[in-house]
């Protein structure tokens, strides 16, 4: 037996309430997730609406059809803007805005002056629009999670088509005036659909919440808090196990005189020149190669297919570059110099740890040849 109308409403209702709370909690348990709060939110506007519509069902009035329709309308802009968050980053409160007002400025003239029927086709064209939108981030940010956040978008994408036959039986019956709610097939279908959609995407997105935390979490663990660099746990992880060939170089760098930098200036003049470097490092190696730093103001730039000229050639640029900048500290500014020492794998291949250590003491030959300069591995 097919539930009623009134039935499918409520389990809605409470699908949603539920979703929402646990939304709402994921939010508490990790705040740094604020896209969790927007579809709180979203979920959150859209159960009163629910229980609105079903006041509007038993007494057509218009105010109560407009509060529907405008809870409606922040709950799916909400939920558009938490796929928006979720993919960029960036709040999204001018999206949502616009989207808020723009579907109400579409919809709500039509149910006031007296045509229901096109108020109602306007709705449903309108989320449509919101949802096909929602499904269109997420599929924009599906290299995060390519299996997970493509079974979101085809849940949203059938959720939109269960909108768009609402207001396709609408418009092919003619219902311009109603004076009632709608009551057909596509609207029970609509129902169903989106009470299969809100357990399945929500499901699905708590669990890829969950799995964005845990990688926040390792990539914290593999990444130095002050320069964003890989640490040494992660850089170890990456080529211990592997030998060395003559085509991999270990470029290791070391501020020059830092000590006397912290001494003068104190320790955040000297997190300001870690930093520094450590963008000079990305601006010069790019993708071309792995950055790291292995403590105090001891770097590691490995480049896994290179010769020796490009090694060089990279090693006094950096050098370079970071003797030429004007380092702000305070109401003055520094400057500071870096020493490199290079090494190369050999044809047998070494070790990771046994090209470090030749790295090292390359760079140990430039610090006692007077600084400031790049030394190369006998």
């Amino acid at each position: 037996m097919v539930p009623d109308y009134n039935t499918l409403l409520l389990a809605i209702g409470l699908a949603g309430f539920c979703l929402s709370a646990t939304l709402f909690a994921s939010w508490l348990s990790a705040k740094i997730e604020r896209f969790l709060l927007s579809w709180s939110i979203g979920i959150g506007c859209i159960v009163p609406a629910v229980v609105i519509y079903s006041v509007y069902i038993e007494h057509a009035s218009v105010i109560v059809g407009c509060v529907a329709f405008l809870l409606q309308f922040l709950g799916f802009s909400f939920i558009y803007g938490a796929a928006y968050r979720f993919r960029t980053g960036e709040s999204g409160r001018r999206r949502i805005a616009g989207v808020f007002f723009a579907c109400a400025a579409m919809s709500l003239p039509w149910l006031v002056s007296g045509y229901d029927g096109l108020a109602f086709i306007a709705l449903n064209l309108l989320i449509t629009a919101c949802v096909v939108a929602t499904a269109c981030e997420y599929w924009r940010g599906r290299a995060e999670a390519p299996l997970p956040l493509t079974g979101i978008v085809i849940l949203y994408l059938l959720t939109a088509l269960s909108f768009l036959l609402c207001a396709g039986v609408l418009i092919l019956d003619g219902k311009w005036v109603m004076g009632h709610a709608p009551d057909n097939w596509a609207e029970n279908l609509n129902l169903i659909v989106a009470i299969m959609g809100i357990s399945g995407i929500g499901a699905m997105s708590l669990a890829l919440n969950q799995w964005r935390v845990a990688g926040n979490h390792h990539r914290a663990a593999m990444t130095d808090a002050l320069t964003g660099l890989l640490n040494r746990r992660a850089l170890f992880d990456r080529y211990e196990a592997q030998a060395v060939t003559p085509h991999m170089a270990a470029i290791a760098f070391d501020l020059d005189n830092f000590k006397s930098v912290n001494d003068r200036h104190g320790h955040a003049a000297g997190d300001v020149v870690l930093k520094v470097f450590a963008d000079v490092l990305r601006d010069v190696c790019g993708d071309a190669a792995c950055i790291a730093r292995l403590g105090g103001e001891e770097f590691i730039v490995v480049l896994d297919r290179t010769v020796p000229d490009r090694a060089q050639r990279i090693a006094e640029r950096i050098r370079m570059d970071l003797a030429a900048k004007f380092i702000p500290v305070g109401r003055r500014s520094i400057t500071c110099t870096v020493s490199a020492g290079i090494a190369f794998g050999r044809e047998d291949g070494v070790s990771f740890d046994s090209l470090l250590s030749s790295a090292d003491k390359a760079l140990y030959t430039a610090k006692r040849a007077g600084r400031n300069r790049v030394s190369l591995a006998a």
